[in-house]
């Protein structure tokens, strides 16, 4: 038998998207590919496929609490991913269970539309999750229409709504290609005053999970114990290469390629 070097173990509260494009296995794919293991927890079951999300159900508080106390008690955990809750029950019950960890690095990325469009959960869980996730949070991961959401700023700019945000997290990076823009801007807000924008060039088409992509590569580099600003810069740069590399499974987004084809081989 082969005894080798632990991973570090990141912890994904998120949902399930049975296109494997989004959730789970987004997260998992994408902390295999920063050396990680993901120890994924489920929080809601979705109706969803390349083109949009048609329905969903979040799971039993006691489900969930009893699935990330199982991983929580076996295993080091290095950091925790947060994806989709689904309601202000489940944002309750989360922020329970991570107020028992305040060491653990947390990155939260707040779904609440799926790529194409549909609702992931009513507004108020958002805004509950600003409430009680983001002050336990190392960093969120909006993009721009999210962002707005969160802060109650509909027509808010980036550089408005992480002012809002700020005030109850540490770290914010507003993602963009929401708009038209030739190039994609990136940008980090600290609440010390510090901003650093990355550029990357726009892809074309649309994709189908590339905040969890992004969100779960940054909890892994945080884990490995990268330093937060290196770890977005790190976490951008393979999620853009992974929408690069991306391939049309379904009817509609395509789905990003986090894992080289030669992986299991």
């Amino acid at each position: 038998m082969n005894t080798y070097a632990s991973r570090p173990v990141v912890l994904c509260l998120s949902g399930h998207d049975p296109s494997g494009g989004a959730g789970l296995q987004a997260d998992i794919e994408a902390l295999l590919a920063q050396g990680c293991h993901a120890a994924p927890a489920v929080t809601a079951l979705t109706v969803q496929d390349t083109v949009n999300v048609s329905d969903f159900r979040v799971l039993d508080r006691e489900w969930v609490l009893a699935q990330a106390n199982a991983v929580l008690t076996d295993s080091t955990v290095a950091a925790v991913k947060l994806g989709m809750l689904g309601s202000i029950d489940m944002v309750d019950t989360v922020a329970e269970l991570l107020a028992a960890h305040p060491h653990l690095p947390l990155v939260c990325d707040p779904v609440l539309r799926a790529g194409g469009g549909g609702r992931l959960g009513k507004d108020e869980v958002g805004y509950a999750l600003r409430e009680r996730l983001l002050p336990l949070a190392t960093i969120t991961t909006p993009n721009l229409p999210e962002a707005r959401i969160l802060a109650e700023l509909p027509d808010g700019s980036a550089d408005e709504c992480a002012a809002r945000l700020l005030e109850f997290c540490e770290h914010v990076l507003i993602t963009g290609g929401h708009g038209d823009e030739v190039e994609i801007h990136n940008r980090l807000y600290s609440r010390d005053g510090h901003r650093s924008t990355s550029t990357c060039q726009r892809l074309p088409g649309s994709y189908h999970g590339s905040g969890c992509t992004l969100a779960s590569a940054l909890a892994g580099r945080l884990a490995l114990g990268e330093h937060l600003e290196s770890a977005v810069r790190t976490a951008l740069d393979y999620t853009w290469r992974t929408l690069r590399d991306a391939e049309q499974l379904g009817r509609g987004q395509f789905v990003p390629r986090r894992l080289p084809l030669d992986f299991c081989s």
